[in-house]
């Protein structure tokens, strides 16, 4: 890699450093509250090896492209197309391809920190014994006071702000010092926490009903409803289209195998939300027949209650929503680093000025969520608050399109041999399928995924009435049809 490059980027100095970022990366929230539910309601095991088949054959390749556009290039997605442009003698036009990455990283990434800073308040309130011996109404009146109580949003806000401190305090660190110590760091010891999870709930929860209903085979509950939700699941949750791939490609050491670590992490990201699905299964046994306990619900009002009646609760809750902090606080830092980067490629910046403006904007921007669920909560344009606006944007138009765009340059803006030099040593065979499917599958496939994400979106926001022109009075969207649905006000029945 050419001197300048590393000392204005910064590069990993252990080849398996970036196995552990790309997976701090993909393994989020989503895991653990989207996952278990979706397999125990389309077939158990073959739901799993459905999402597997769609991981593998469908958005594994899009992930490997984007980490190949940032590792040839050594740089961010944007200036990454700007290389390409030049080399292949493309419109500018595709630049914008890099620009829609960065935006869509910086609008989930200010939503993202309001989960974390939940999950920080958690494991203050797990540690005081406020969900011990408690129910779930309990646990929903804490969240409601929390997050709804216009009266105690500043509480709220303080707990936002200090979550995003943390994140911007190991990204001011510089790439080696910050990044990389923090990964390797972060992601085995919530591995460690998780097994040490299961362990609990396989001992003193229903592990033969968990295994029964989340791992067995259920084939009369497969439809192609079941497929659809395996490739939502499996597109949103490797964190395609924010340019993390290609940021991490691009401090990734000359040593690492790009292909195969991929490939592991996209396993393991996969392992984690079988392993956290048998856990939760395992203690809170109506995870699929309760609404209650579905999606942000199950984590932060069924599963505290459902601990608060075991031994030990304190601990274990205490412990479980660190854990759950150290999966949000690995995907913050990966969301702010392509920003970063960005910056640092077009300005003059310092590392630390870069993180400190994205820090303050990311946090005004995270407001608008915030406040949304409490004093903002009426100000609802075109019938949705303004959390349901960015997430709308993000999840329906800015991720897909980046994932459609990357596709279509690749599988038919560059030639065979300049790809073949982007993507490495790969055999002819396995070339020719990336090749095809680049062409071929996943233009079409990204793009029924936003129009699906977004017509889930707004059927979500008529709720049974018709304020929109769009709604009919009938809407009913199942959760899960969209993988990565996040909370919104009504959390006491959520």
């Amino acid at each position: 890699m050419p001197p300048h490059l590393q000392a204005q980027m910064g590069s990993f100095t252990r080849k398996s450093t970036f196995f552990w970022a790309a997976t701090g990366a993909t393994v989020g929230l989503a895991n653990f509250w989207q996952f278990p539910y979706l397999a125990s309601r389309h077939g158990g095991g073959l739901f799993i090896l459905l999402y597997l088949a769609c991981l593998l054959l469908i958005t594994l390749p899009l992930a490997i492209t984007e980490t190949s556009f940032g590792r040839y290039s050594r740089h961010g997605m944007v200036r990454a197309m700007d290389n390409f442009v030049l080399t292949a003698k493309r419109s500018r036009n595709w630049i914008w391809l890099g620009y829609l990455s960065v935006l869509a990283a910086f609008v989930v990434l200010s939503y993202t920190a309001v989960f974390g800073a939940i999950a920080l308040a958690w494991v203050f309130y797990g540690a005081s014994g406020d969900f011990t011996g408690n129910t779930a109404a309990h646990a929903a009146s804490v969240l409601s006071r929390l997050v709804s109580d216009p009266q105690r949003y500043p509480v709220f806000m303080a707990w936002h702000g200090f979550f995003l401190l943390l994140v911007a305090g190991v990204s001011m660190r510089g790439v080696v010092r910050g990044l990389e110590r923090a990964f390797r760091l972060l992601v085995p010891a919530t591995l460690i926490l998780l097994m040490g999870f299961v362990g609990f709930a396989v001992y003193f929860g229903e592990a033969g009903a968990a295994m029964a209903r989340f791992l067995a085979l259920h084939p009369q509950d497969v439809t192609m409803d079941s497929v659809k939700a395996a490739l939502f699941h499996a597109f949103f949750t490797l964190g395609l289209g924010v340019g993390v791939w290609a940021i991490f490609g691009a401090y990734s050491s000359p040593h690492t195998r790009l292909k195969r670590s991929v490939l592991a992490v996209v396993l393991l990201d996969t392992l984690v939300a079988v392993l956290a699905g048998l856990a939760l299964f395992a203690v809170v046994v109506d995870v699929d027949g309760n609404q209650a306990n579905r999606g942000f619900g199950l984590l932060f009002v069924a599963l505290p209650a459902a601990l608060g009646q075991l031994p030990a609760s304190q601990v274990v809750i205490a412990l479980l929503f660190l854990m759950l902090v150290m999966v949000v606080w690995a995907s913050a830092l990966a969301l702010m680093e392509p920003v970063i980067g960005w910056l640092r490629e077009r300005t003059d910046l310092s590392r630390g000025k870069a993180t400190l403006l994205v820090l303050v904007s990311c946090w005004l921007l995270g407001l608008l969520s915030l406040y949304s669920l409490n004093i903002w909560s009426g100000y609802r344009p075109a019938g949705a608050t303004l959390f349901r606006w960015l997430e709308l944007i993000s999840g329906g138009i800015f991720m897909p399109a980046v994932g459609v765009m990357v596709s279509l340059f690749a599988g038919w803006c560059l030639t065979r041999r300049l790809l073949r030099k982007i993507l490495g040593n790969t055999p002819g065979w396995l070339f020719d399928g990336w090749y095809w499917v680049m062409r071929w599958v996943l233009p079409l496939v990204v793009v029924y995924i936003g129009l699906q994400y977004t017509v889930f979106s707004l059927n979500q926001w008529c709720d049974g009435d018709s304020r929109t022109f769009w709604c009919d009075g009938n809407a009913q969207a199942e959760v899960g049809s969209a993988p990565q649905r996040l909370p919104e006000a009504r959390l006491s029945s959520n």
